[in-house]
């Protein structure tokens, strides 16, 4: 029970990440769309409001995940840390080089400076959930087995379900970006910005569930285990996902961009939990269960004891730093309504 319990806190990180950090991520793959300096200077100026004071923020979750994998399941961490090291490898000095070309970026007063900045910071944003979606696939595939890198270090990524997932979570995070900016852009007034992003949050949306819906086949020949439970344990939660992908393109042709917002949320954190559901009891497919991974249960405790009062700071932190920067960005003259994006 007690090593049930520090899994499920585990699981509410990553979806956290997945929620916050991934629209982060998906706001980078619009700003490599978004043309050319002139065209594309309304897009990325919203972008840069939006995820400018929290990004850096955003990857205390994924922090937050790795430790409490390391502590209280130290033979999956040793195990996924070092047979999936590449992919790990190149998502983290993808995240470093997106966070450092950022800020140089803004700080970058030549138009040659900024593209050449931009272009960084936007190509780490599209490698890096690849790069992250592809170790979700190793594992979820069986093809990491306990112990120190017992497993194939190219093949472990370089499979089926690793590009499904690398794919997936490309287009995940575009389509969670587009719609959080959909919002964004009403709250400033600026409608035709705002239909700019939604359609690119129904092009993403869209795109996201046809790559899901022939990810099928992929789970079905390449993830057996991960294919049975995703159909049998975890359907209601598959179904819940769908159903909330659904809503929240239907809230987007309506315009209901705030409600639009949670759907997205929804069908995102479902599909997650669908995925833990789908291979519980194992941690590692085959080989590692959550007992059996878990560590002594004074070290549990110890975990579970100091989240609860890191959480006592961190999440009315977190809350005012969203609500601060959820208010219209600043500018010399009044938002336009029907600003070209």
């Amino acid at each position: 029970m007690l090593a049930d319990t520090a899994l499920a806190v585990m699981w509410v990180g990553l979806t956290c990440y997945a929620l916050f950090g991934g629209a982060d991520f998906g706001a980078g793959v619009w700003d490599l769309l978004a043309g050319g300096a002139r065209r594309g200077r309304d897009q990325r100026r919203l972008i840069e409001h939006s995820i400018g004071p929290i990004w850096e923020a955003n990857h205390v979750w994924l922090i937050f995940v790795v430790v409490l994998l390391w502590a209280g399941f130290s033979p999956v961490f040793a195990a996924v840390m070092s047979t999936l090291y590449l992919p790990l490898t190149f998502a983290a000095l993808g995240i470093i080089a997106r966070g450092a070309a950022f800020a140089f970026r803004k700080a970058s007063t030549e138009l040659w400076q900024q593209r050449l900045f931009g272009g960084c910071f936007a190509i780490s944003s599209l490698v890096t959930p690849f790069f992250l979606g592809a170790v979700a696939g190793g594992v979820a595939s069986g093809r990491v087995p306990p112990g120190l890198a017992q497993g194939d270090v190219v093949t472990s990524w370089l499979n089926p379900t690793s590009a499904l997932g690398g794919v997936l979570a490309v287009l995940t995070c575009a389509h969670l970006a587009a719609v959080y900016l959909c919002a964004d852009a009403a709250r400033e007034g600026d409608s035709a910005l705002a239909h700019t992003f939604a359609r690119r949050a129904l092009f993403s949306g869209l795109a996201t569930g046809a790559v899901a819906l022939a990810g099928i086949a992929v789970l079905h020949a390449d993830a057996p285990a991960l294919f049975h439970g995703l159909t049998h344990r975890a359907l209601p939660l598959v179904l819940l996902s769908a159903a909330g992908g659904v809503t929240g393109l239907v809230l987007l042709v309506l315009r209901r961009y705030v409600a639009a917002r949670a759907a997205a949320a929804l069908a995102v954190a479902a599909i997650l939990w669908a995925w833990g559901a789908a291979q519980y009891p194992a941690m590692l497919v085959g080989s590692l269960t959550v007992q059996e991974a878990a560590s002594q249960p004074a070290v549990l405790w110890a975990c579970l004891i100091s989240l609860a009062v890191g959480a006592v700071l961190l999440i009315p932190s977190l809350w005012l730093l969203y609500g601060t920067f959820q208010r219209p960005a600043a500018t010399d003259s009044p938002p336009r309504p029907g600003t070209s994006g």
